[in-house]
């Protein structure tokens, strides 16, 4: 489960980079009930700015400007030094695609890219830690990354944050999951998965692997309906999942993806 005492090695901010901030800004809102903050203009050029629930927040959301990039969901994960990661990354044949960059009193950010191209990013606390709300409906509960490599990302990932991994069948003969568990912590504590599939099926980021966040919801069926009713689609589901709960893989109208998910109850 994701908490927010966010330990080294665990998802502790999520950011959505969209072309159009209004629209992505009322899409969400819909789907999930958020509340948003824009920070800046709130004319055309409007910017970014921040998504709450319940007066938390939730994640951030800016104007997409990186030519070529498509419109995703990046996922912050915590580092004591993000200048240290930045190393291990490169040592680890990964790419600094934004260096260490200081948010004055609020911390330190990097964003890498994976060596197959996953995209990702650090966050080095100060003031800030991160999200204020996560793991309760219309908030973070996991992430995910899709790779054509489950072995090589997991050399990676581990050299890079010691994540530990622990494989699960999926049934019906749909491959293998492999669980992540931050460093020195119990499995209780596991935060995401990642999951090998072939290139022609990782066509949203053109054979590259990606990562996407799994958001908490209530109701999966009443969630997937506000995402077609708002203009975004659905690319899986909604599908029950035996001790995981029922879950549909989602896109916003801009195509960028990310999965709702009610949990099974205990």
């Amino acid at each position: 489960m994701i908490t927010t005492d966010f330990v080294p090695g665990s998802p502790c901010w999520i950011d959505l980079g969209s072309p159009d901030v209004r629209a992505a800004a009322a899409f969400y809102g819909a789907v999930f009930g958020w509340d948003y903050e824009a920070m800046g203009g709130e004319g055309e050029d409007m910017e970014g700015g921040m998504f709450r629930k319940d007066g938390k927040i939730v994640a951030g959301l800016g104007k997409l400007t990186e030519e070529g990039a498509r419109p995703a969901w990046m996922i912050y994960y915590t580092v004591t030094d993000a200048d240290a990661a930045s190393q291990a990354v490169e040592r680890a044949g990964g790419t600094v695609r934004l260096a260490t960059r200081d948010l004055g009193e609020w911390g330190r950010m990097a964003q890498f890219s994976d060596p197959l191209g996953g995209q990702f990013a650090v966050w080095q606390p100060g003031k800030n830690s991160g999200v204020q709300l996560v793991d309760e409906p219309g908030s973070l509960s996991w992430t995910e990354l899709y790779t054509s490599d489950a072995a090589a990302a997991k050399d990676f990932y581990g050299g890079v944050f010691g994540w530990r991994f622990s494989d699960t069948e999926l049934p019906g003969g749909g491959g293998t999951y492999s669980l992540i568990t931050p460093a020195e912590l119990p499995e209780e504590r596991m935060h995401g998965g990642l999951m090998e599939m072939p290139e022609e099926n990782l066509a949203l980021a053109n054979g590259r692997p990606y990562w996407h966040p799994v958001f908490a919801v209530a109701d999966c069926d009443a969630a997937v309906a506000q995402v077609t009713e708002n203009g975004g689609s659905v690319q899986m589901g909604p599908a029950d999942a035996e001790g995981v709960g029922r879950l549909a893989v989602c896109l916003d109208p801009s195509n960028a993806d990310f999965v709702v998910l009610a949990p099974a109850r205990s």
